[in-house]
């Protein structure tokens, strides 16, 4: 499958699903989804409670994706303007060094038991790991089914966390969820080890629910661009100008926690896209992901260097908590076929694309902002929504938007006169 399709942005939708379809190997069902989207009121109250209606996102296919040698189109579920043709634009940068290297550091989630009132909490911590092997066995009869297919919980970890209430013992329960989130896995584990945990350590349990801090679930990426690749048609600046100014804004989010939170808003823009397409859940995601950057004080996700071919040397690390099986994405017809378009066979392989979307937005949000700025094709996206919320005809909103942006004036009263300008 060849993930590059020529002037992709310039069909038309049906002729987009139709290029995408065939290259995805999309079955009549799946193609059928993607046209006729959304829950009906019967199936969202499965998903969610009180529910009245449903909110549709535009899904966009980002192009140009090579990850660990196989092409891949990414379905993006979002509505801000720009993103996925930056995650395009940077794949297509990254192409020409064979795209996207993975690592997934497995699907291991955590669980939490917390223990309040303990007298001796580090007493209690060698009568927990002396019986781990049981608490293990007891924790996994409550998924046999996870067993069965090579996962379960692994290890017992207990820590005594000093906290403004006094010492609370913290155990931890460390479970391979296979292809799953996991969240319902961990918790029930979770519930069925507190009243043991109670006799072991005379104290009172009262929280028992899995962490969003997957640190045991890590997905990394990386990718190498030269510097001819990132050269700006917008200004006179180098290809090496821009890598600099790269590896600077980079240092820039190191140093401040108020650019570092701009700059992984960027990663997430693109994570939370894929997230929102497959219906994995983006909050987690996104909870894990500024965690694990607030470990040392917060920084960023990425990181950028010039390598010893004065290249452009990218990566990207951070929790990545995501199921192909089980969960809510089975439940939505056009998730379904989102993840028919992805093709992927587990949840390491998916967390693995989350991860280089993330660094491929990441990207391409910043080699804008050091060279043309991040307005200029923010601006011309931006003005066709301000020409259609003004009232456009559909076959005048391009023409309309693009003299918005010729006089730098990307409003909604000059988009009304424009309009009765040309009508």
């Amino acid at each position: 499958m060849d993930s590059r399709i020529e002037g992709f942005y310039k069909l038309e939708p049906r002729e987009r699903l139709s290029a995408v379809a065939d290259r995805a190997g999309l079955s009549a069902a799946a193609v059928d989804q993607l046209q006729n989207t959304g829950l009906d009121l019967e199936s969202a109250s499965d998903v969610s409670e009180n529910v009245i209606g449903t909110l549709e996102y535009p899904l966009g296919i980002a192009t140009n994706f090579r990850i660990d040698g196989s092409d891949r189109l990414i379905p993006m579920a979002i509505e801000e303007t720009s993103v996925v043709a930056a995650a395009s634009y940077a794949a297509r940068m990254a192409r020409e060094t064979g795209g996207f290297e993975t690592h997934v550091s497995g699907p291991k989630m955590i669980a939490q038991i917390q223990a309040t009132g303990v007298s001796a909490p580090e007493s209690a911590k060698v009568k927990i790991l002396r019986e781990s092997d049981d608490l293990i066995d007891l924790a996994n009869e409550q998924d046999p089914v996870l067993v069965e297919h090579g996962g379960g919980c692994e290890e017992i970890e207990v820590r005594v966390v000093e906290t403004p209430r006094g010492a609370m013992l913290v155990v931890h329960l460390i479970v391979d969820v296979r292809d799953a989130m996991g969240g319902n896995a961990v918790n029930t584990m979770a519930e069925a080890l507190a009243p043991e945990i109670e006799r072991l350590t005379r104290g009172d349990v009262s929280l028992r629910i899995l962490s969003n801090l997957a640190d045991r679930r890590l997905a990394r990426a990386t990718c190498t661009i030269p510097p001819a690749a990132l050269e700006s048609d917008e200004t006179s600046l180098s290809g090496a100008a821009v890598r600099d100014r790269i590896v600077d804004a980079w240092a820039f989010a190191a140093g401040d926690p108020y650019r570092a939170a701009t700059h992984n808003k960027g990663i997430m823009n693109g994570i939370d896209a894929v997230a929102t397409a497959t219906f994995n859940d983006w909050r987690a995601i996104e909870a894990g992901a500024h965690a694990y950057a607030a470990r040392d004080g917060y920084g960023p996700l990425t990181s950028y260097e010039v390598d010893a071919d004065e290249n452009l040397a990218c990566t990207i690390e951070l929790p990545i908590q995501v199921g192909t099986v089980g969960g809510a994405t089975r439940l939505h017809p056009v998730a379904q076929a989102a993840m028919d378009i992805l093709d992927v066979e587990s949840a390491d392989e998916l967390a693995g694309i989350f991860a280089a979307v993330g660094l491929a937005q990441n990207l391409g949000g910043l080699r804008a902002l050091v060279s043309e700025g991040i307005q200029a094709g923010h601006m011309s996206l931006h003005a066709k929504n301000i020409a259609t919320q003004a009232g456009a005809p559909e076959h005048l909103v391009d023409e309309i938007a693009a003299q918005l942006v010729a006089e730098e004036a990307v409003r909604q009263d000059r988009a009304e006169e424009l309009i009765d300008e040309y009508t």
